[in-house]
């Protein structure tokens, strides 16, 4: 890597464990500010301690819960206090979904759109006008390949990921005459525990390991896929197994994707 992200304020959320670590650990090799976001402070503790050990310039750690909206503003006012300006978030916190769409309960519903969508429009609206006023900043979404397409047991995950893409789409032309950059990135299978958390149709976490997960890309790989593509401005990535290949046939072949994502093996 670059020296691209040296001394660079980067603020991570769901920098707890999985995609949001690993992105903080490559991120603390190249010397960047860190300040990592989850609700668990004593996993992030843990990583702000092995990042300033890898080289990071400095570590902050910001407790943060993406479904308590109204605390959001006052976290991102607290944070800009005290590093003076971000410029780079990476919106990496939420929560996955494994559960049929009618046995899925609505406030289950709610609460999947709660974190992955309205929290991360919060966080980012509180960030954006600082980056206004400076005339900088990079703001990284990590949505999903269900982002692009939908697929069983994830109704309301991949309408939140949906979501997002309209939302930073929209905010990208907004910011057209601004140096601000948006980068949607869209893995596929990752090694994490997103499975192992993911919500049940009651709101129960599932507490297993899909197989598809746990064959899926390293959150180290993937790291260092994103941080590639944030040097280079990419508006959005695709990233993962040959998962990918449903972008492309949703887009081209609609008839034919649909009648394979029906049967496809996506636990």
């Amino acid at each position: 890597m670059s020296e691209y992200f040296k001394n660079k304020r980067t603020w991570i959320t769901g920098a707890s464990s999985g995609i949001g670590e690993a992105l903080a650990r490559a991120l603390a090799e190249c010397g960047a500010h860190l300040i990592l976001s989850a609700r668990n402070e004593q996993e992030l503790n843990r990583v702000a301690a092995i990042c300033a050990e890898a080289g990071a310039a400095s570590v902050v750690v910001q407790p943060l819960d993406l479904s308590r909206h109204d605390t959001i503003p006052g976290v991102a006012e607290s944070v800009l206090k005290r590093v003076g300006k971000v410029d780079i978030l990476i919106n990496n916190g939420g929560v996955s979904q494994r559960a049929l769409a009618m046995e899925t309960s609505l406030e289950v519903d709610k609460k999947i759109m709660d974190i992955n969508f309205f929290g991360t429009v919060a966080l980012t609206k509180a960030v954006l006008p600082n980056m206004i006023t400076h005339q900088l900043g990079h703001i990284v979404t990590i949505t999903s390949l269900t982002g692009k397409f939908g697929s069983p047991l994830r109704s309301s995950y991949a309408a939140s990921k949906h979501a997002l893409h309209g939302f930073f789409d929209s905010l990208r032309a907004e910011l057209g005459q601004t140096p601000i950059k948006i980068t949607l990135v869209c893995p596929g299978f990752v090694q994490t525990n997103v499975s192992v958390n993911a919500l049940t149709g009651s709101g129960a976490r599932q507490n297993k390991m899909d197989d598809a997960t746990e064959k899926g890309m390293s959150p180290e790989v993937l790291a260092q896929k994103i941080l590639r593509a944030v040097e280079k401005g990419k508006e959005e990535m695709y990233t993962g197994g040959k998962e990918v290949l449903g972008v492309y046939l949703k887009r081209f072949f609609p008839g034919y994707f649909s009648k394979l994502i029906k049967k496809a093996k996506v636990t």
